[in-house]
Formats: C-alpha cells, structure tokens, sequence
C-alpha cells in the first residue's frame, strides 16, 4: 500500500518485503528446503540497517533458475548487498506491486583451464575463441604450466593456464556456458581426475562468494593445488589494482592473501621442480625455456647491416653460414631482411620479402634445421605474414607493433610466439635526445615494454606468446645497456607490479657487437668485439636472460653452458 502511494517505506519493511519476493519465487520452483535455509540467511543480513555510506545494489541476475536454486552472496561488506526500494515495481506476482530486479552488470573472472587429451595447445586456443564467441571478453592470460597428473597418475600430463576476463553472465549461466564448451570440445563423463580433452574452472567470479548443489566459488580445494595457483598468480600484480582482486585475496586462507598462499606451497621453488614446468608454445610442441640459455644467431640479409651487412645475401652464402652457426651451437636462427642500425632507410615490403623468402624456405627445408627453431625478424606487418605461412616459427619485433598498427593482429591469428621490445621511434629517429631521457632506465624500460605488450594482449596475443627483450642498443646510451644489462631482475621486478605472468616471459638479450661495446673497449671495428659481447652476455645470463641473440655463436654458446652450470649449483631458474 505505502509503495502504491510513494510513501516512504521503513529500512525493515522494505528489507522484509524483498526477503518476502525471492522466498516466494523460491516456494513456486517447489525449493521448500533451500527457501527456508534462504530466507534465514537473508533475514539476517537484512536485520539491520545499512551504514551511512551509499550502498551496493543487489543483483539476483537469474540465479534462481527452474533447474538449480543457490545462494549467491556479495562480500564487500556486511551490508553490501541490498535492495532498494527503486528496486521494486509491479508485476503480476501473488504481490502486484513488487518484484526483485533483475540486471546484468559485468563481472570480473577468473577461469582456470587444463586439458591433458590430444592436441592440448589447440584445445585451449579452441576453448579461447569460443568463450569469446559466448560474451566473455579476456583481457589476461598466465602463463602455461605442464603438469604430472594429481589422483589418478597413471594418464598424460596435464597443460594449466588460467585467464581472466569480464563478462554479463550470471555465475550458473557461465557454468553452463563453459560445460558446453567442454562437451563440445569432446569432453565426456569418466573417472573423476581422469584424462580430459579440457578442463574448466571458475575460481572467481566478481566479489562473490557462491555456494549451491553445482557451484562453489572459490573452490574448497584452490588452496592445495599448485597446478591451480601458479597460473592464478599470474593474473595478478604484486600491486593490487583493484576493489574486485583486493576481493579475491580477502577469500584466500592467510592474511597475505592469494601471494601468501602460493608462497605457503612453495612458490616460485615449486617450477622446474614437483612436476610443474612453466612452457612455451611453438607450433603443437611445448619450448621449456627456463631449463638452460637459448642461442639465437643472426642472419643479416642485408647489405647495411652495422656488423655482417652485404655478406650473406646470396642463397648459397646464407645457407652456409646457417649450418656453420648451427654446427656452433645455435638454437634458434633469426633472419632479417631490414637493417634496423641507426638511420637505417627504411625498405619497401616487396624488397624486404624478395630478400627474405628464398632463404627462409631453404632453411626452412635443411636437415641441419630438425629441432631448431627460425624467427624473423621484422616490424613491418605484411612482411610478418608472409614469413609465418613460409614456416617462421617466431615473430621478432623491434618496435612491438609500434611502427605497424596492424602487427598485433597479424601475429594474433598465427598462433606464433611474439618478441616484443623496447624502443622509442623509429631507427632513424632512436637515437634523438629526446629519446635518450629516462629517470630510471630499467624502470622506464619496463613500464614502456608492458605497455606495448598489454596492446598485444588486448589484440589477442596471449601473454603465454610473449617473449620481451628489453632492447640494449635501441634508445639508449652507454650507460643505459650496462644498467639494463646488469639488472634484468630489477625489470623483471618492475612488469610484477601489474602484472606476475608477463613478468615470468623468457628475456631476450642482443649486445652483439654493438656499438657501445666498442665506444667502452676502443673497438671502432664491429668484429673486433666479440670479447666484450662474451662479457656482456655472462652478465645477462647471470641476472635471467633465457635467450642471447649473438653473431659470434661459438664463443657465446660456450658462455652461456658455463653461466648456465653455474646457475644449477646456485639452484636458480630463470623464468
């Protein structure tokens, strides 16, 4: 009667009354139990009124579904979740002039991923587009993990990754949307812990506790299970950077929130070692990355490169010089077919491929090559996709898609791993005062690199794709590259703060013969330098550098097996 005047309703009735509609709503879906055990719960938090600061609205969503019934409780505070009297109006309900609101803000999720039947890598690319396809819209992915199976251990070894993303779904809704997922990627009921094509998981969903007969969040056991947390982690900065993930610490069991918990398995000691492996994805295989320093060789098919320029632009000369770096050592050979030396002029794509894609598809096809890996290195997009469908197995990026709008696109939809790297301009330009200014050059480095790889994620390159090179010799001075050098655990530290998972991507280092090497030792020759790049590549490797982009490959790949002996007797990973 006083809501069909505008009278002003008193905080209890208005509280009693909405009890009042979800219970009835409850008793005509014949939940008799769940209403009584409902109405008490609501009757209590309703039983008082709410603080003076302006509440939280109440979102029921569509929870209560003809087919499940459960209680879904906001925990901001004890009074966050609230109905207010715009909430009501008429409807045609046993009370004519009232109903519960129903409305669809997004939510921040969390949604943890596993698949240890066949291709595992193109099931979750699969499990991403079609969560896509289902209105969730992901902004983070962690890291991949493989994993040995828990339970039942006599199956396949697992792949875990976790994402996080927004979306209008309500949590039962989403749980449906996710179990269709996994049945249409051929998921079928079997032994609990069993093998699986895919695996999925809601670990948060908004600031909501939830708890029904087919959804708990968070899940009781996310706690104890390491395969579940590193990726989790990941997600997160070591800064909090907002109200929704200062929630989600507040679920875990110590003070320290979701950092504490990892920390209390084992944390970062637990990767390499208690069958958990941090992995990168090429093609269908899975690149263990922290195990030992990766050797990449330069191939400059260019006749101005700095170093090498004019010396392998013929087929047969480019050949040669791949087998000579590969019988030296070399993991991975990295082609160019544009300089990017200071005041390099920049080329027409059409010149760029017709130097690029007759050596490529040569190396593509030499024996020697089984095992190896190609990366290209170019910024200029069209370029990129041609060089991708002619088999390069990496995308390396001097400006991380600065200099082509459409490059993050591209590398998108190839599946391919991205480097991405610091520079400011362009090459011609690089070098300008302006772009000499920093602060504090390992933090710059870091906060401009995540940026650029931030962009990357957004397009949908997933941060599982990235690796980042902090660009020593690009934008900086003498004294730039020896702090970048020096403290790559400082840049690590830095991309933590927002972001855990790309701060854990394999860090590629290129002092090789550059300048500033010269300008410290009086080495005006490019060659002569290949002492101080042995120098500046133990430093690296030292401080985490999993992959050293080098001319000389047989002084450095005999550096890096000695850094890296070091290393296991100090018992460090990197990544």
């Amino acid at each position: 009667k006083k809501i069909s005047q505008n009278l002003p309703l008193p905080f209890s009735e208005r509280s009693s009354l909405s009890v009042v509609s979800v219970m009835c709503r409850m008793l005509m879906m014949g939940k008799l139990g769940t209403m009584i055990h409902t109405g008490r719960f609501l009757l209590r938090r309703f039983s008082e009124p709410p603080p003076t600061a302006t509440p939280s609205r109440v979102s029921f969503h569509r929870y209560y579904s003809s087919k499940l019934t459960s209680l879904v409780s906001p925990r901001v505070s004890p009074f966050s979740s609230l109905f207010r009297l715009s909430a009501l109006s008429s409807s045609s309900s046993a009370t004519p002039n009232t109903r519960v609101q129903v409305d669809s803000p997004e939510h921040e999720v969390v949604i943890a991923l596993g698949s240890n039947i066949g291709n595992r890598m193109n099931n979750f690319r699969e499990a991403l587009r079609l969560m896509k396809r289902y209105g969730i819209h992901l902004t983070r992915h962690s890291c991949l993990y493989e994993t040995a199976p828990v339970h039942v251990t006599d199956q396949p070894r697992f792949l875990n990754a976790a994402v996080r993303g927004v979306t209008k779904l309500p949590p039962h809704e989403l749980l449906t949307v996710l179990k269709t997922i996994e049945r249409d990627m051929g998921r079928r009921d079997g032994i609990r812990y069993g093998p699986r094509p895919l695996d999925l998981d809601i670990l948060f969903y908004g600031k909501m506790r939830i708890a029904s007969d087919k959804l708990i969040i968070p899940h009781e056991r996310l706690w104890e299970r390491s395969f579940v947390l590193a990726p989790l982690v990941d997600l997160l900065g070591t800064a909090v950077d907002n109200d929704t993930v200062a929630h989600w610490h507040s679920l875990a069991l110590h003070p320290g929130g979701i950092h504490q918990a990892w920390e209390r398995l084992g944390g970062e000691s637990l990767v390499g070692e208690d069958g958990i492996q941090r992995v990168l994805p090429i093609g269908d295989e899975l690149w263990d990355f922290t195990s030992r320093t990766h050797v990449m060789g330069i191939l400059n098919l260019t006749p101005d490169s700095f170093s090498d320029g004019g010396q392998f632009q013929s087929l047969d000369s480019a050949v040669s010089r791949v087998r000579e770096m590969i019988s030296e050592g070399a993991d991975i050979i990295d082609i160019g077919a544009q300089s990017t030396r200071p005041m390099a002029t920049r080329i027409s794509s059409q010149e760029e491929l017709e130097r690029l894609l007759p050596v490529l598809e040569a190396v593509r096809s030499m024996p020697e090559m089984e095992g190896k890996l190609i990366s290209v290195d170019t910024f200029n997009s069209e370029v990129a996709s041609e060089a991708i469908s002619k088999g390069a197995d990496i995308l390396n990026d001097v400006s991380a898609g600065a200099l082509d709008s459409n490059m993050h696109k591209v590398v998108a939809e190839s599946g391919v791993p991205y480097m991405a790297m610091h520079m400011r301009g362009d090459p011609c330009t690089m070098q300008n005062e302006e772009n000499l200014q920093y602060s504090d050059v390992c933090k710059d480095v870091a906060s401009e690199l995540y940026t650029r790889v931030r962009d990357a994620e957004i397009s949908g390159i997933p941060a599982w794709r990235v690796m980042i090179d902090p660009g020593i010799g690009f934008s900086k001075r003498v004294e730039h590259n020896l702090d970048v050098i020096t403290d790559l655990p400082k840049i690590r530290e830095e991309m933590a703060k927002r972001s855990i998972g790309v701060s854990h991507a394999p860090i590629l280092i290129g002092p090789s013969r550059k300048r500033f090497l010269g300008d410290i030792c009086g080495r005006p020759e490019a060659v002569d330098r290949d002492a101080a790049t042995v120098a500046s590549v133990t430093a690296g490797i030292l401080g985490g550098a999993n992959i050293i982009r080098v001319h000389n490959v047989k002084d450095n790949a005999d550096a890096a097996k000695v850094c890296d002996a070091m290393l296991r007797r100090r018992g460090r990973s990197k990544g």
